[in-house]
C-alpha cells in the first residue's frame, strides 16, 4: 500500500477543483465560440471558418486560463482552507463567476440576433415565392 501524506491529498483535491474549474469555463468558452461561428456564417456569405479557428481555440480554451489561474492564486493566498470545496468569501468566488456570466451574456444576445437573422430570411423566402400567408 501507498501512503499518501495528508499535505498530498489536499494538493491534489485543490488541483482536481482548479481543473473543475477551468473546465466549466472551457464549456462556456466553447458555447460563445459556436454562437460566434453560427452568427458569423449566417452574416458573412463568404466567411472562411478555417482563418478564424485560432480565434476560437483560444476563446475555448485559453480564456478560461484567464480567470481560473487568478482565481487558484487569490484562493490560495486569501482563502486556503480544506479542499477549496467551499466558497465562503464571495468576492473570491466572483473572480469564477464574472466571466462565465458574462460569456452567457454575450451568447445571449448573438443567440436573438441569429433568431432574428433567421426569421428576416424565412420572411424574405417566402415573400419571393408569392406566398399569401405572410403578407
Amino acid at each position: 500500500a501507498v501512503w499518501v501524506s495528508p499535505w498530498q491529498a489536499v494538493a491534489g483535491c485543490r488541483l482536481a477543483q482548479a481543473l473543475t474549474q477551468y473546465c466549466v469555463g472551457a464549456n462556456y468558452g466553447w458555447l460563445l465560440a459556436e454562437g460566434l461561428f453560427l452568427h458569423k456564417l449566417l452574416v458573412l456569405a463568404a466567411f472562411s471558418g478555417e482563418r478564424c479557428l485560432p480565434a476560437f481555440l483560444l476563446l475555448g480554451w485559453g480564456a478560461p486560463v484567464l480567470f481560473v489561474i487568478p482565481w487558484v492564486v487569490v484562493r490560495y493566498l486569501y482563502e486556503n482552507e480544506g479542499c477549496w470545496e467551499r466558497n465562503e468569501k464571495a468576492a473570491v468566488w466572483w473572480i469564477i463567476r464574472c466571466p462565465i456570466l458574462m460569456a452567457v451574456a454575450v451568447n445571449f444576445v448573438v443567440f436573438v440576433r441569429i433568431v432574428r437573422i433567421l426569421v428576416a430570411k424565412v420572411r424574405a423566402h417566402q415573400v419571393s415565392r408569392g406566398d399569401t400567408r405572410v403578407r
